[in-house]
């Protein structure tokens, strides 16, 4: 099947998902407190089935999930995107303990994850990450320091934490933990977000963890954190199309009706002209993020220039195309509570999170150059 083409039965389970996100979801979400974990929430998404095709499904599917949730409910996007960040290491790396412990739980919405990269000076460069898991004497470690914009954070039920085992190592003395909720020591507080998603802190003063909390092998925690990117990133893509998506089928109804200077907006060349923008760019966006999650699912050595590119036009793209929403609605768009009001708080966070754009540009032109290199290997030049 080419990248750029979905099957009848891919097409209609989309319109099925965005037909239970409005019937079942919405409702749920609408009632959420914003900024906590919606527990009602996550457990619909079980109920439905959704959370257990994130350890099964492969990344095109994944990206379709999210994008068909974000175009109609992207509160139960957001829900499952991070259940499913956070859980992914323990179905990728997990032990059959920690997998028979939590992955059920998890699939099920009765426990909720956390996926612990970032630090307060260590976002982009997770490499500088400076959790500290100092050894204990008795073949266990003890966590130091704190996590930020974590999600799910403080209110997971468990959560992967990814924290320094060698000292001024890079990335190769990174080890990540899986470190359930109540572990002494560990503690944190909600964060107060422009959208207002579950996210926190999480504090670590002398959190134990013991070697059956090991997610992979000591100092090859990155490799995990690497792993779970790779997958999501395209997915994240996925989440800004059907925002885009979402804004552009608001905008074209809008524009469609709205009377203006003795006709409609969409009379206007220069509206027309902007929406057929819009659309455009959606269309490349989204076509690029299928063939992002195809060449992961079919194992394509080029996955993180692929996935890179994917989360950088697509992220880029949502919030052009929901700008310009707003701005062809006028006034009324930027009404508490108006979808678009919604959607400009939510399209800014995805061109951070997960590697923001300028690491996205710095990922593809390190890959280009490597794949240049690689074909046009350096000659020696004779010496005279």
């Amino acid at each position: 099947m080419p990248a750029f083409s979905l099957d009848p039965a891919q097409t209609t389970w989309c319109a099925e998902l965005r037909t239970l996100a409005a019937d079942h979801l919405k409702p749920l979400a609408d009632k959420g407190e914003p900024g906590r974990v919606n527990r009602p929430l996550v457990a619909a998404l079980g109920e439905l089935g959704l959370l257990a095709r994130l350890f099964d499904a492969g990344a095109l599917e994944l990206c379709l999930l999210r994008e068909s949730l974000a175009r109609t409910c992207t509160e139960a996007e957001t829900a499952l995107a991070l259940q499913g960040l956070g859980t992914h290491p323990v179905a990728a790396f997990g032990t059959p303990a920690q997998r028979a412990r939590w992955l059920p739980e998890a699939a099920a919405g009765r426990a909720v994850a956390a996926f612990a990269l970032s630090e307060p000076g260590a976002g982009s460069d997770a490499a500088a990450l400076a959790l500290e898991a100092r050894p204990d004497g008795a073949g266990g470690w003890r966590l130091h320091g704190e996590k930020r914009w974590i999600s799910n954070a403080p209110e997971a039920d468990f959560a992967t934490v990814f924290a320094r085992t060698t000292p001024d190592a890079g990335a190769r003395g990174v080890t990540a933990f899986l470190v359930p909720a109540g572990r002494p020591g560990l503690g944190g507080e909600a964060l107060d977000m422009l959208a207002p998603h579950a996210l926190g802190t999480l504090t670590f003063d002398g959190v134990p963890v013991g070697p059956d909390d090991l997610l992979g092998e000591p100092d090859r925690g990155f490799r995990v954190a690497m792993n779970t990117l790779n997958l999501f990133r395209p997915s994240v893509g996925a989440f800004a199309v059907g925002m885009a998506q979402a804004a552009l089928d608001a905008t074209l109804a809008h524009t469609a009706d709205r009377p203006a200077f003795g006709g409609h907006l969409a009379d206007l060349q220069s509206v027309a002209h902007r929406i057929a923008e819009m659309a455009t760019r959606t269309e490349a966006a989204r076509l690029l993020v299928y063939a992002a999650a195809a060449a992961y699912d079919d194992g394509d050595p080029d996955v993180p220039r692929r996935s890179a590119m994917a989360k950088l036009l697509a992220t880029e793209t949502a919030q052009y195309v929901v700008d310009s929403a707003v701005q062809l609605h006028g006034a009324r768009a930027l009404q508490r509570g108006h979808l678009l009001e919604h959607l400009y708080r939510e399209v800014r966070a995805p061109r951070i999170y997960e590697g923001a754009t300028e690491v996205q540009r710095t990922i593809i032109a390190k890959e280009l150059y490597a794949t240049h290199r690689r074909s046009h290997p350096r000659q020696e030049e004779p010496t005279p």
